[in-house]
């Protein structure tokens, strides 16, 4: 009979992270992204994650800002054994792609992507990309 080796997780972790807010306040600046209120975002790196995801957008829906009595507000969270061993350029387009889960009216909502007609997420995605790396050369 063969014993079972229980496998050690890592344990899942947050922690503030100033150079992602950083970097992500340079990007909204440099976009113009003035829909964007920068000082309700807030920025995490998590560690010990099983998810396949990069980064991920958390959003504070309209009923927990009413029963808490806080304004909207935004949660973007990078996942550090993926997101950190992407080269800067990937890492911008990562949090470029994160900020455009948050919606023009900054509701606590997000910004889905499902629709794929003009006007769509990854419309709005490649145009700020686009228009990112147009500005970089």
């Amino acid at each position: 009979m063969r014993k079972r080796i229980a496998k050690r997780r890592a344990r899942f972790e947050w922690q503030e992270a100033p150079d992602i807010k950083a970097r992500a306040l340079e990007l909204i600046k440099k976009l113009e992204l003035g829909s964007v209120r920068p000082n309700r975002l807030f920025f995490y790196r998590s560690t010990g994650s099983k998810s396949r995801a990069y980064a991920r957008t958390w959003g504070l829906p309209s009923l927990w800002q009413h029963a808490l009595k806080v304004d909207p507000g935004y949660i973007i969270e990078v996942v550090s054994h993926h997101f950190d061993n992407l080269s800067a350029h990937n890492q911008d387009k990562v949090i470029i792609h994160e900020l455009t889960h948050i919606p023009k009216t900054f509701s606590g909502a997000l910004v889905p992507h499902t629709r794929r007609k003009k006007g769509s997420f990854h419309h709005k995605l490649d145009e700020l990309i686009d228009r990112y790396f147009a500005q970089k050369l």
